[in-house]
Parts: C-alpha cells; sequence; structure tokens
C-alpha cells in the first residue's frame, strides 16, 4: 500500500490541475485525455508540478505557440517537433530514464506530435536531472540546451523569450 498511496493523491491532483483544462490560447491551458498513463507520476511530488505548469505554458507558447504539428531547426538536418519541440535524441534519453527507473513505460517518435505526451517527457526528464529545482531560468535553459544548458551562453536568448513569455501571463 505504501507504494500505491502516493499514486491514489497524485492522480487525482494531476488531473484537477493539469488534465480537465481546456486547450483554449484564452486559458492558456492544456487538457490531458483520461486514459493517460501516470505510472511514472508515483515519484514526483505534487508542489513542484504546480510550481512548474506555468513554465510548461510558457515553454510551449515560445516553442510552437502552441502547434502539436510544429518542425523546428529543419536546417539541423533532424527537426524538433511538436508544442515542445522535441527531437529524438531526447525521445530516446526519456526512454533511457524510464528503463534505468524499470519502467514500462516508452515513447515512440511520433509521441513527440501528442501535446499531452510531450508534456509528460518534459516532466520526466526535468525530473530527472533536476528534480527538486524550481528556478524557472535553470529548467527552461536545460529544455533549451540540454541537462547542464542553464551553464551556456547560448541559452541566454532563449531565456529571455521564455521569461517574458511568464511576464505577459501574469
Amino acid at each position: 500500500m505504501k507504494r500505491l498511496y502516493p499514486t491514489l493523491i497524485l492522480i487525482p491532483v494531476f488531473y484537477l490541475i493539469f488534465g480537465f483544462l481546456n486547450e483554449s490560447k484564452k486559458t492558456n491551458t492544456i487538457q490531458l485525455p483520461i486514459e493517460h498513463n501516470l505510472e511514472y507520476l508515483e515519484e514526483i511530488e505534487v508542489l513542484e508540478r504546480l510550481e512548474r505548469y506555468e513554465l510548461i505554458k510558457a515553454l510551449i507558447e515560445v516553442e510552437s505557440n502552441g502547434r502539436v504539428n510544429a518542425l523546428g531547426d529543419l536546417h539541423l538536418g533532424e527537426p524538433s517537433i511538436g508544442v515542445l519541440q522535441i527531437r529524438k535524441v531526447m525521445v530516446d534519453d526519456i526512454n533511457r530514464i524510464l528503463k534505468m527507473k524499470k519502467s514500462s513505460l516508452r515513447y515512440t517518435y511520433d509521441d513527440r506530435y501528442d501535446k499531452y505526451k510531450s508534456v509528460e517527457m518534459f516532466y520526466i526528464y526535468i525530473d530527472h536531472y533536476h528534480r527538486g529545482v524550481n528556478d524557472f531560468e535553470v529548467l527552461a535553459r536545460s529544455w533549451n540546451g540540454g541537462p547542464y544548458g542553464y551553464n551556456k551562453p547560448s541559452t541566454l536568448q532563449y531565456w529571455t523569450k521564455v521569461s517574458n513569455e511568464l511576464e505577459s501571463v501574469e
């Protein structure tokens, strides 16, 4: 029961906060389907999720303007795809993390076109590399430049865009 208890609390909270929200640009929210696989949530603290929600909205706006079919960085040969502009190497890394945690959950490259799975992948990635960190600059720059992207000068301009978006929704 000890392992099941956090899930029983997190699933309703997750859906209340993240799940039943409208996708409308006006409400600046995300909607998740009921059948979504939440297996990995057993280890994630609710407060971190709540605090990071505004960041997710800003990242989606900066990365793709909320378009699930957005293709970016075509000049690099392998495009980034979806609302959070996820590359194949990111999907591979997330699947590696899940395997390491002995999770049966795996993502496909096509899952990048799914807004909800993209958000899940973001949380898995950030929770792995930056568990307990709630500094939006560190999280956003790491999303843009890799696990240590927060140290890279090349991610400063990205953080400026995300920061401006965060300020515009306040």
